[in-house]
């Protein structure tokens, strides 16, 4: 969070000119009529800069706030639109989720938010109750996001029984006019495969776009919260599970090119309403895999669409996309539509927000882990609590906890679905290591903690996991991280392009806003065999773990030395970590090279295990954590490769004596004169070299 606060996230209100220069705050500019970009913004940059405890970012929060609740209008509205024909209700979602953000993370603005807060409120049920007016689109799609602002409204300010009334009206008619998700994540009609393959799937596209599908999981358990069916948390799991099971990556992301599309490596709220352990392990493995991935190492440039296999990334001859160009996988300031470069930001802020849970009247958990710390009470107050979480998780699985209590309570620490009993273990103030009892449906490991300072070790064991993919591939994972082969790589840059790959006035970038070209240096159409697969921990916390206790205190065994001595502290980890090189794991394998083809100038989907044919010698490969890998492989074809292993096994003539891998190289490595899809892009190339002289002037 401290990078993207010194990248990209953290400067936009300097520079960017659909924020510095909103129509929100008086400016001229937007990217499109639905005026959402300011409210992005505002959405990530609140708990960013109370993540931090950033001065400079609540100062642009103070400016932001004073200008647009002074200009709210008579009538309630809020926003630039001046006519009640261009009052669409979408961008004040964002804006009012961001609100409540700031009223929860500093009371002092509840006294001027609620009260602004309220009044468009009551406009908005007055446009609900005028035939659903402004209620349209992306709103109708996204209505969850507002009932979640309405609801929030309803708990912790909700004055009195009128307002109370207004409330609730508000929600039920936001539920009644929005798109039915409930019908959509239902058996009969949920997509479960590829929709360029369904030529007769009629919904409405809004259905289909893969931003609407993910912000829509949430929403049968938004509905729940209030109508108390039940039968709605069903159709939630439904919803997340077929989601990501037709149409998911290993990395925790929605594959979708606009819209949904099935699960070719070619083309990312649940766990506090419902307590599924599941929703929490995917919540992880989106953010430490699908999200850091799409982030250059300084979060100065980002990815419109990142495929979990891309060996390269450029600007194609053409677009493999349903909707997107074909600088959508490059790394930029807007390589694509600019409401992702004003709406990326979200993940991690609001992933430490919701990291400390409250469970039950008198407890408290950590169910999202990573480095954090809590300051809060329970019984109304009177007992004052600090949780202190150090730790270099997801890298290592040892989290170490101080607890500052004035009271006795009730503390809970999620346990991932994937770790190892046996090699799993909690020690309360440096005693006798303890196992782990999570509670089966929500994860939890519940122990008392007493007034005082108390420190509690926290351990996971894992091991290497080995997730079958399409097309005979497997995806690698070992504790919360993906891994992906490893693959040399050529950066070069260029200042940045717009959307509309028009070069932008200087005045509307900074020097670190760059474009980026990432070309490989080594093979990547390679063929692995899982069963040489090798972890390789950080050297700093490598331990044996052959010694867990029973509750009573009892050894099960004796306790062994640590392997490298060390003692179970966090170490610094380098910075950034989400850069090759830098992380402290990584996974080896036998692999060779196979033949794979091309498809519009891109790898195509894997070769079947029919299909596969080595042709190099067998050799070692390094799988590194794929929010490092900027280019990557992570659905990996397989092959027995042991030396036992007939050619036949290798699906080839003697391919582990062939003299050809050198040659074979070459061939899989960048090289412009010896692309396939050479005599198509020639013309492309040149006319890109004549832009590239063009920059070099300016």
């Amino acid at each position: 969070m401290e990078l993207m606060a010194d990248g990209l996230a953290g400067h936009e209100f300097d520079f960017y000119s659909y924020v510095k220069h909103s129509h929100w705050t008086g400016g001229h500019h937007d990217y499109s009529d639905l005026h959402e970009a300011a409210p992005y913004w505002f959405n990530y940059i609140v708990p960013l800069a109370y993540g931090l405890d950033d001065p400079r970012l609540k100062d642009q929060i103070r400016q932001f706030v004073d200008f647009v609740i002074t200009a709210q209008s008579w009538d309630g509205w809020l926003g630039p639109e001046t006519t009640e024909a261009t009052r669409d209700l979408w961008a004040r979602f964002p804006l009012m989720l961001g609100l409540s953000q700031l009223v929860e993370a500093d009371e002092s603005y509840a006294e001027e938010v609620i009260p602004a807060m309220y009044r468009f409120i009551r406009i908005m049920q007055d446009m609900l109750s005028n035939d659903y007016q402004g209620y349209v689109s992306w709103g109708r799609a996204r209505g969850h996001d507002m009932v979640l602002t309405v609801q929030w409204l309803y708990e912790n300010y909700p004055m009195d029984d009128y307002h109370q009334w207004v409330l609730v009206d508000t929600m039920k008619m936001l539920i009644e006019g929005a798109f039915n998700w409930p019908y959509f994540f239902s058996e009969d009609v949920f997509p479960k495969q590829d929709l360029d393959t369904l030529p007769d799937f009629n919904l409405p596209y809004d259905f289909q776009h893969v931003v609407n599908v993910g912000q829509a999981l949430k929403s049968a358990a938004v509905i729940r919260r209030m109508s108390r069916n039940d039968s709605l948390l069903e159709t939630a799991r439904n919803a997340v599970n077929w989601t990501f099971m037709y149409h998911g990556s290993p990395s925790g992301a929605i594959i979708g090119d606009e819209r949904i599309s099935g699960v070719s490596p070619r083309r990312g709220y649940l766990y506090r309403a419902i307590g599924d352990k599941s929703f929490a392990d995917r919540c992880e493995r989106t953010a430490f895999n699908a999200l850091p991935v799409m982030m250059s190492p300084d979060w100065w440039a980002h990815q419109y669409v990142a495929q979990t296999n891309q060996p390269y990334s450029r600007p194609l001859p053409e677009s493999p996309f349903f909707n997107v160009n074909n600088r959508g996988q490059t790394y930029g300031l807007e390589p694509h539509y600019p409401c992702c470069t004003v709406n990326h930001p979200q993940g991690y802020p609001k992933f430490l927000s919701a990291s400390f849970v409250r469970v039950g009247q008198h407890g408290l958990g950590h169910a999202l882990l990573s480095p954090a710390r809590l300051s809060t009470s329970l019984e109304k107050g009177e007992n004052p609590i600090t949780i202190d979480c150090q730790t270099n998780y997801p890298f290592e699985n040892i989290l170490l906890y101080t607890i500052t209590a004035l009271k006795p309570f009730r503390f809970s620490i999620r346990v991932p679905e994937w770790y190892i009993p046996e090699e799993s273990y909690l020690r309360i103030n440096n005693g006798h290591r303890l196992r782990l009892h999570p509670d089966e449906e929500s994860g939890m490991h519940t122990l008392q903690i007493h007034a005082g300072i108390t420190t509690v070790t926290y351990h996971l064991g894992a091991e290497i996991r080995i997730e079958p993919r399409a097309n005979d591939t497997i995806a690698i994972h070992h504790g919360a991280l993906l891994y992906a082969l490893e693959i040399g790589q050529k950066v070069t840059s260029r200042p940045p392009r717009s959307f509309f790959q028009q070069p932008l006035p200087e005045k509307d970038i900074l020097p670190q806003t760059r474009d980026y070209t990432i070309m490989n240096t080594t093979a990547w159409a390679v063929a692995i065999d899982p069963t040489s697969l090798k972890f390789h921990p950080s050297k700093s916390n490598a331990r044996d773990q052959n010694r867990v206790e029973d509750d009573d205190g009892e050894e099960e065994e004796e306790q062994k030395k640590d392997k490298f001595g060390m003692e179970e502290v966090v170490h610094p980890l380098p910075n950034p970590i989400f850069k090759p090189g830098s992380p402290p794991t990584f996974i080896t394998a036998r692999a060779c090279e196979i033949e794979w083809s091309y498809e519009h100038g891109f790898p195509s989907i894997p070769p079947l295990l029919r299909e596969r044919k080595c042709v190099s010698e067998v050799y070692q490969v390094k799988l590194i954590p794929y929010g490092a890998a900027k280019i990557h492989m992570a659905e990996l074809p397989t092959l027995n490769l042991s030396s036992s292993a007939s050619w036949g096994d290798l699906g080839g003539d003697r391919g582990h004596e062939s003299d050809e891998p050198k040659e074979r190289c070459k061939q899989m490595v960048y090289k412009e004169d010896e692309w396939s899809w050479q005599k198509e892009e020639k013309k492309a190339r040149k006319k890109q070299e004549e832009e590239e002289d063009g920059w070099k002037e300016l």
